[in-house]
């Protein structure tokens, strides 16, 4: 993959909030342990921090607590396997195996897996501390609750996150109409084909969005700073829904459209319904922060559901042209129910064929 400066400074952005959060709470996290317990060397303290924190888009607290007691578990079964069966070669073995199938019993990550492992080699490995039996348990017990602690007090704008994540599914979404606007104008198969490329790739859209919505709802519940977001983020939960019902079936009409555009002729008309759609998206991705938006957004969609009917412009009894048409009908039924509708009430809405 060819490296580009504009990718690179856009992965530093996106991850200074998380990396600030990270050495806060590696920083609080070695100070209990060698401040406020006179632990020597707290390495795990600060590792299991560090790891359970991340940089990983999901940072619900449900995941960070199964990673910290994940880690602590495989330090507390090399600590045991050293009391009772002592250093070697073949103990580094059987707890390198034992950690392994219990992190993998514990969470579906392999990633998790292998970080869980190295913390009990580092327990097998590296010289005791003093302190006595589980003091390496105890940091990383330390670790595992300040990244909680930091997940709470000091959130890496997980809103945010999720309202970028939103945007640029949005932006897909109006691009792709527009491409099917121009090819469907001009019968410009390149175009067409393009989209259809993009639109096969659009999946991590969704699940960024997914993922960064699930995460920020997670935080809200227990951050005194985002409480007071979670209607907020439980409307636009419902709002990312019915957009990823929405793009799976726009990507059905970029196929059918594609295969429309062999015939080299132009269809104006549904190049028409593809930007007053587009319109309409644009007002929905501004409902994101404004429910006038939303309200606009549902009426433009409902002026152009009206309009959805073989007949109105004569190609009832056009299979290949028609099919385009009835593909758009719940796409507009999706995305009225991302303006705030019901399904059953945006059905109703849709002429009868």
């Amino acid at each position: 993959m060819k490296w580009s400066p504009k990718d690179s400074v856009g992965r530093v952005v996106e991850s200074l909030a998380p990396a600030i959060q990270i050495t806060i709470g590696a920083l609080l996290a070695y100070s209990v342990a060698f401040y406020g317990l006179q632990h020597t060397t707290p390495l795990l303290a600060v590792t299991v921090c560090i790891t359970s924190l991340g940089f990983s888009r999901d940072a619900r607290p449900r995941r960070i607590l199964q990673t910290a007691i994940g880690m602590v578990v495989g330090i507390a079964i090399s600590e045991i396997a050293l009391i009772y069966l002592g250093a070697g070669i073949i103990q580094i073995a059987l707890v390198l195996l034992v950690v392994l199938i219990a992190a993998r019993f514990i969470s579906a990550s392999s990633a998790f897996a292998v970080t869980a492992a190295i913390q009990a080699m580092l327990v097998q490995i590296l010289p005791a501390p003093d302190g006595g039996v589980f003091i390496r348990t105890l940091d990383g017990l330390i670790g595992g609750v300040m990244a909680l602690i930091v997940t709470a007090l000091i959130p890496r704008d997980p809103r945010g996150i999720a309202r970028s994540d939103a945007n640029k599914l949005f932006d897909f979404f109006t691009e792709t109409l527009q491409s099917l606007r121009l090819a469907l104008r001009d019968a410009n198969k390149s175009l067409s084909n393009q989209a259809l490329k993009n639109a096969r790739a659009s999946q991590p859209l969704i699940d960024n969005w997914r993922m960064s919505l699930d995460s920020a709802l997670s935080i809200s519940r227990i951050s005194p700073f985002l409480m007071k977001h979670k209607s907020e983020l439980r409307k636009q939960r419902l709002l990312m829904r019915a957009m990823d019902l929405a793009t799976r079936n726009l990507r059905v009409i970029v196929r059918r459209v594609n295969f429309l555009l062999k015939d080299d002729v132009a269809r104006p008309y549904l190049a028409d319904l593809c930007e007053q759609i587009s319109e309409a998206v644009t007002n929905l991705q501004e409902g994101l922060s404004d429910q006038e938006d939303l309200d606009l957004a549902r009426t433009q969609l409902l002026e152009i559901i009206k309009q959805l009917d073989p007949k109105k412009f004569g190609i009832a009894d056009q299979l290949r042209e028609a099919s385009v048409l009835l593909l758009l009908r719940p796409l507009l039924v999706d995305l009225l129910c991302a303006s705030g509708m019901t399904e059953d009430a945006a059905r109703a809405e849709l002429p009868e064929v």
